[in-house]
């Protein structure tokens, strides 16, 4: 058996330290909003709290352009990064105790503020790190520590939290960041590399802007944002009120976090490594394709209970299936979307693609409480579940151009 590199295993526990607050924000927050009587149009809307995410794109180029050649570049910006997460953690943790929901939402801002910037400055690294037959294997790294992170802080430690309490579960989470932290202290990072293997110098401004202009400039790149952008915006249509869908229907708190935040990630770690094996198998648009056409059976069946009626075995069987699907796919897009980056200004390149895949997928919360909601679009959950099938089917159209145009700019010179 083929020994897994040191290299995939550093990055699945710099990507599991930025899934923690993040699981806790998109699986344990809104079934506590929504225990509190918190509206659906006003639930939708607490995805905002993840909008470093979209927004980081603007600071990429800090990240690709500062940092000390003494500690790494990258390792620069992550270090502080872990720091200042461990601290909003164990702040959250007091405004737990205060039971101040304000300054708790207020500082889950702010951790996803300081993962996201870390994240900018991981996406480098793995773009640096991996050779190009390791993408699918690096990606999975990616994703399943990323859900690992998710499954810890919003299944695990939510299910803990009966005895530790949430103070309890923030001051775990500051001490999982830590201890991730002093492993990177020790770790010794490697010069960035141009394509051709020879050391790459540091970029100017004019240079970092005269790279990424090139890459954004190739032929089939409005197809390619189009396609990135688009491919989750239905399935985060349909997830945004999938858990108050189970809420409305009678499932408890305690069910809902077993099933969908604990079982489910587990479903969605399983897929993310299937999906990374795929990549390493099939051309990577075909991955997508493949997994995009299943990922619309489990969207459906969410659909289907509505029309007959949920039950214990129809929620696990749609819960497990739609994780597992969907982190296949997420796996392979992110492979896809790694491939089509251009090394030379690997953090900035793909944190743009990253961007582009978040804000793609923003409008979702929104859309679908309003839709949902009696008192605005009156929708309810049956059509606004049918509509997250609709868009995740009309997706899979734009595989076509993007086979058309799959010139990857990491292959790409610059005289």
């Amino acid at each position: 058996m083929r020994r897994i590199p040191s290299r995939l295993w550093l990055l699945c526990a710099l990507y599991f330290v930025q899934g923690l607050p993040f699981g806790f924000q998109v699986t344990a927050l809104p079934v506590y909003l929504r225990t509190r009587g918190v509206s659906l149009a006003a639930l939708g809307f607490a995805g905002a709290l993840s909008l470093p995410w979209m927004l980081k794109a603007l600071w990429a180029p800090l990240v690709d352009r500062y940092g000390s050649a003494r500690v790494g570049r990258r390792r620069s910006w992550i270090l502080p990064m872990q720091a200042g997460l461990a601290l909003a953690c164990t702040g959250a943790a007091f405004a737990a105790k205060q039971d101040s929901l304000p300054l708790l939402l207020g500082l889950i801002l702010v951790m996803n503020l300081f993962a996201a910037t870390q994240d900018i400055a991981v996406d480098g690294f793995a773009v640096d790190l991996l050779r190009p037959e390791e993408l699918g294997l690096g990606n999975t790294a990616q994703v399943v520590g990323y859900k690992l992170g998710m499954l810890t802080g919003g299944g695990l430690l939510v299910w803990a939290s009966s005895r530790i309490g949430w103070s309890g579960l923030f001051l775990v989470m500051a001490a999982l960041c830590l201890m991730v932290f002093t492993v990177v202290l020790f770790v010794r990072e490697p010069p960035p590399r141009e394509p051709e293997g020879r050391e790459a110098p540091k970029l100017d401004w004019p240079a970092l802007f005269a790279r990424l202009k090139e890459a954004l400039t190739l032929p089939g790149t409005g197809w390619l944002l189009l396609f990135i952008g688009t491919y989750k915006l239905g399935e985060s249509m349909s997830d945004v009120l999938y858990k108050p869908f189970l809420v409305d229907s009678g499932y408890t708190p305690a069910q809902i976090g077993l099933w969908v935040g604990t079982w489910g990630t587990a479903a969605s770690l399983i897929g993310s490594t299937c999906g990374g094996l795929l990549a390493a198998r099939l051309p990577l648009l075909g991955a997508v394709a493949l997994t995009g056409t299943l990922r619309l059976l489990p969207l459906a069946g969410r659909w289907l209970l509505t029309q007959v009626g949920v039950s214990d075995a129809g929620v696990l069987g749609v819960t497990l299936t739609e994780e597992f699907f969907g982190g296949a796919l997420t796996t392979v897009m992110f492979a896809f979307m790694m491939s089509r980056t251009d090394r030379r200004i690997g953090a900035t390149h793909y944190t743009l693609l990253a961007s582009v895949e978040v804000a793609g997928k923003a409008p979702a919360g929104p859309l679908a409480g309003l839709l949902a909601d009696p008192k605005f679009g009156g929708w309810g959950y049956p059509n606004v579940f049918l509509l997250g099938v609709a868009l995740s089917a009309a997706f899979l159209a734009l595989l076509a151009p993007l086979r058309r145009s799959t010139t990857a700019p990491a292959a790409q010179t610059v005289p």
